[in-house]
């Protein structure tokens, strides 16, 4: 590790003496929905953010990973953008855990559905999105090495240009170049099993839906309108080739249906395993990652996509704030104190999904008990708010039941008229909502960074799985729509939940 670092440390400096150095604030290895989720969330925040990419256009061939939980969505509801995916969607009541269907829609969201949406089209939507906002995006290069120091970091890139920040965020995958070129150790458990995944076009009509043998789960389902199949097919043996072809698709589906359909005119092809690994650190110095560069696992559920927007609407205003000296650099630790377990989470939930899916009939015995315990309302409220994101709580303290929860999109009565709580989460600052006597809170120190909004809310205060819970006198939300304080209901702590979460007061 330490010849590499040398070899990019030479290679950067002989690029700089070549050309001018590009400098940004903050740059993101990665242009998927993770890098372009974060680079929306530093550009909303004033932050010079660039996004170094490989593929030329944001157009994903293929539909890839497909779905968008609730949390996901209401993130991007906090940022005004929700109905452009939900207009291209379709909902649907449940989640599955295995093939377990999970009921969402007795939960408390306006969002109680999955949202059907293939990754290729949820690209496509956050790309407009960004375009939309001050952000650089050098398409058609890597990045293939940098040199951190006390002040930034220089980027090597794929064409021979540098670039200077002060933070790169690895976005770039499972097989992060920054997460090894950081040295950051990434534990886990190795591929047991594999799948082949293909986008194609069939001569005769095949079998639709889900197929089970002693293989495993197989399933042919049809891509849109188009004349496309999607087909994912459980091996016999694992494989652990990265480019599978026609050739070994077609002699699967021979050995699962007895017939190959006539596949052909393949959009694309690829295979995945069910590798569950975990970056051991989020953060070094001034390098971070997100996404699938801090976690991989298999795709049951469909929570990669989901986690990795989220892990980015957690780091991106915490960034932004260390960037323009509103807080300090510790701030950053707190992304991996939060985001860290959530991670570990999913690896375990996918690991179990997968250990359901054995054809053994231990496992199956499995099954069969785990689906009777699904039936009943405490475990599956419990486990799908956990998959769906909505039960997510950050260690933020003791005390009302709302800290560290996401804030419920609340209909709000001010003075200038109704507002959804989300709404005022549109720009990505913190807001303090006071819900007792107006204009009884005073926070000036802290007035250019947070929002104050005097508000009423005559309603029933209701989380997902724990229900309803006493109203507060006023709440502190962050950017990232979790609640960092409560009023309740005097404002006791306050000053200091504002100093951590949106830096120390001005001097007057």
């Amino acid at each position: 590790m330490v010849a590499i670092r040398d070899n990019v440390a030479k290679g950067i400096d002989a690029s700089i003496a070549d050309r001018e150095v590009r400098q940004h604030q903050v740059v993101i290895a990665g242009g998927g929905p993770t890098g372009m989720m974060l680079a929306g969330e530093l550009a909303l925040a004033g932050i010079d953010v660039a996004i170094v990419e490989r593929r030329t256009s944001p157009d994903l061939v293929g539909a890839r990973a497909g779905g968008l939980h609730s949390r996901t969505i209401e993130v991007l509801d906090q940022r005004g953008i929700a109905d452009r995916f939900v207009s291209q969607g379709q909902a649907y009541p449940a989640l599955r855990f295995h093939m377990i269907p999970l009921d969402i829609s007795d939960f408390p969201t306006r969002h109680n559905y999955v949202l059907g949406l293939w990754q290729n089209q949820i690209e496509h939507i956050l790309a407009g999105w960004v375009d939309e906002l001050p952000v650089t995006v050098y398409r058609e290069r890597e990045v293939t090495g940098f040199v951190q120091d006390d002040t930034g970091v220089d980027i090597a890139c794929s064409d021979g240009r540098s670039l200077r920040a002060e933070y790169l965020v690895g976005c770039d995958g499972g097989r992060s170049l920054v997460r090894k070129a950081a040295g950051i150790e990434f534990p886990g458990w190795d591929p047991t099993t594999s799948w082949l995944i293909a986008e194609a076009e069939f001569a005769e009509e095949p079998k639709w839906g889900f197929h089970q043998d002693a293989a495993g789960m197989h399933a042919i389902g049809k891509v849109d309108d188009t004349a496309r199949a999607r087909v994912v097919l459980s091996e016999r043996q694992l494989h652990l080739d990265r480019e599978p072809t026609l050739r070994e698709v077609g002699e699967a589906l021979v050995e699962v249906y007895g017939t190959d359909h006539g596949i052909h005119s393949p959009l694309w092809i690829s295979r995945f395993t069910d590798m569950t690994r975990q970056a051991a650190a989020y953060r070094d110095r001034r390098v971070l990652l997100a996404g699938d560069a801090a976690h991989v696992h298999p795709p049951m559920g469909g929570q990669g996509l989901n986690i990795g927007v989220q892990d980015a609407v957690n780091l991106g205003w915490k960034l932004a704030q260390v960037v323009k000296r509103i807080s300090p650099e510790s701030l950053l630790d707190t992304y991996h104190a939060e985001r860290h377990p959530v991670g570990a989470r999913v690896l375990r939930n996918t690991m179990a999904q997968v250990a359901l899916r054995r054809t053994d009939d231990r496992s199956e015995a499995l099954a069969d008990v785990v689906s009777g315990l699904l039936g009943l309302d405490e475990p599956r409220r419990n486990l799908a708010a956990e998959i769906s994101g909505l039960g997510v709580r950050y260690d933020l303290g003791d005390g009302h039941p709302l800290i560290g929860r996401r804030m419920p999109d609340l209909d709000l009565a001010t003075t200038d008229g109704p507002v959804r709580a989300f709404t005022l989460l549109h720009d990505a600052r913190p807001v303090l909502i006071n819900l007792g006597e107006p204009g009884s809170i005073e926070i000036t120190p802290w007035a250019d960074r947070v929002q104050l909004v005097d508000a009423k809310y005559d309603g029933v205060w209701e989380l997902p799985v724990i229900g309803a819970i006493a109203a507060p006198a006023a709440v502190l939300v962050r950017p990232d729509g979790y609640v960092a304080w409560v009023g309740d209901p005097t404002p006791l702590g306050l000053a200091d939940a504002l100093t951590t979460w949106s830096g120390p007061p001005r001097a007057a």
